[in-house]
């Protein structure tokens, strides 16, 4: 979503009437490559760009191909295959080894609906949202290529491929369900063919810090750094510039618990009471939160445990697949910023339901097949 927003903010910088731009997008992978589907630059016609499609070895070619899109108007793919031997193949020297399609979309400043206006009615929300993005077209009509398709215009996608909506629908829905985007390819009864990337992209996380002390300030930096949405609840009295500048809203630990939840939220709870994280990990248990993170030695969670038990409390707390305690990954953390990297790595993890563990020991590749 960073990605997305720094793409936006571009945008609404630009003067068009001495700049025109074209949005790349990475829309195939085969084999490996730096970036994923979905990954995005923004490219102007005077050579500047921001966002990325790889590691850096392709953006130089992708910003003459973004040249020529925008010189003719119209859009188009480019194949980058890296997968050969071949010391002048762009991309080889960085050991890729893959291949992946870009699709380069001249963008219409006064087209209302244009692919970035599109971008911008989907960043404040807090859901997961299904993008489709026409990739190619045989024996249909061209014009569609690179346009973009929401839930709420899927009946004008329909009707201008000529397919039934539930079709597509059935489509959408498997994305939702494994929450990896896919391309699909759609042919109707006249014969026309066309490939369409439905995408799933996740709203920023939304990270609940709880405390005031003076790693919660070091935990701001990499969390703004990631593109997170920041909330911090303790002291309002102790709360840094630092929490000030970042945090989307501060609150009282008495408002801490009315905080609203959904399903990209990660809590972290280091205020460095017992009896303040006690009470709050009570109710927060009650409530729908996909992670719940807790500074401290296991001694302290295993005191909570007994605690709860003596209240006659039925939690096994080991056994909740949400709950984090102690919170972070066993990277070795000892100061505030190394803590702050352990923990904002396991929220990462959790979300993408990885182990964490390290890559040499993963079998297989690195990114999951599409």
């Amino acid at each position: 979503m960073k990605e997305i927003e720094n793409i936006i903010q571009r945008y609404e910088n630009i003067d068009f009437s001495k700049e025109k731009t074209a949005l790349g997008t990475l829309v195939k992978v085969e084999g490996s490559a730096y970036r994923r589907i979905g990954a995005r630059m923004y490219v102007s016609d005077n050579g500047n760009w921001v966002g990325g499609i790889s590691g850096g070895c392709l953006e130089g070619d992708a910003l003459k191909r973004a040249k020529i899109a925008i010189l003719k108007n119209e859009s188009s793919i480019v194949v980058y295959d890296t997968t050969e031997d071949d010391p002048h193949q762009i991309g080889v020297g960085l050991g890729c080894n893959g291949r992946i399609e870009v699709l380069f979309t001249p963008i219409d400043s006064n087209d209302d609906n244009n692919q970035i206006e599109f971008l911008k009615n989907i960043t404040n929300r807090r859901e997961a949202t299904i993008l489709l993005q026409v990739l190619s077209i045989q024996d249909g009509n061209k014009n569609m290529l690179g346009k973009f398709y929401a839930r709420e215009n899927l009946s004008d996608l329909a009707k201008e491929i000529d397919i039934a909506q539930d079709e597509i629908l059935q489509k959408i829905a498997t994305v939702i369900h494994r929450r990896k985007s896919r391309v699909y390819t759609f042919k109707n009864e006249k014969g026309a063919q066309y490939e369409i990337l439905v995408e799933l992209i996740r709203p920023k996380i939304k990270l609940v810090c709880i405390g005031d002390n003076y790693d919660v300030n070091a935990f701001m930096g990499i969390a703004n750094e990631l593109g997170w949405e920041i909330h911090v609840a303790g002291k309002p009295r102790k709360f840094s510039k630092i929490i000030h500048r970042y945090a989307e809203k501060t609150y009282s630990l008495e408002e801490a618990v009315n905080i609203e939840f959904d399903d990209y939220t990660a809590v972290v709870m280091m205020s460095h009471d017992y009896k303040t994280d006690f009470n709050l990990l009570k109710k927060y248990l009650t409530k729908e939160i996909p992670y719940i993170g807790m500074l401290g030695p296991k001694k302290r969670f295993l005191k909570m445990q007994e605690d709860l038990n003596d209240a006659g409390e039925i939690i096994d707390l080991d056994k909740l697949p949400n709950l984090f305690a102690p919170v972070g990954i066993d990277i070795g953390a000892e100061s505030p910023e190394e803590i702050a990297l352990s923990v904002a790595g396991e929220i990462i993890a959790v979300f993408r339901k990885r182990n964490a563990g390290f890559l040499k020991n993963r079998a297989g590749s690195i990114h999951e097949r599409l």
